[in-house]
């Protein structure tokens, strides 16, 4: 039983669209309470990301601003778009606890697992 699984990517249907889009990288564990999600997201402040759950869904969307406007650029390897990454939770997560904070570009998801499905240390008696 997998507590969480990516939903395919849904492609953007607008050709006329010109900034890139992104898939963040994304490590998830499990830490017998709950799953932690990383979500690897430089340059991003935590005001341009939109994390919401719906209808057994988690989505994580954003925008990277752009940072060095105005600039003489010699080198330009980071590029600005918008990010997107969907994934749909069991229903072991308790949805209504779900909390996040970004902090050095990097977004930690906290998804606590329903007090049914936490492990439970049984005594054994002798």
């Amino acid at each position: 039983m997998a507590d969480i699984t990516q939903v395919p990517d849904r492609q953007n249907l607008d050709v006329n669209e010109q900034a890139p889009r992104f898939i963040p990288r994304v490590d998830i564990c499990d830490t017998g309470s709950e799953l932690l999600m990383f979500a690897d997201l430089p340059g991003v402040r935590p005001e341009d990301i939109d994390l919401r759950y719906e209808n057994g869904e988690l989505t994580l969307k954003g925008k990277v601003q752009p940072r060095h406007q105005g600039k003489a650029m010699y080198r330009q390897e980071y590029q600005i778009g918008d990010f997107e990454r969907t994934f749909e939770l069991h229903e072991s997560i308790d949805s209504r606890r779900i909390n996040a904070e970004c902090k050095d570009g990097v977004l930690k998801v906290h998804l606590p697992k329903a007090s049914a499905f936490q492990p439970v240390q049984i005594k054994v008696q002798g």
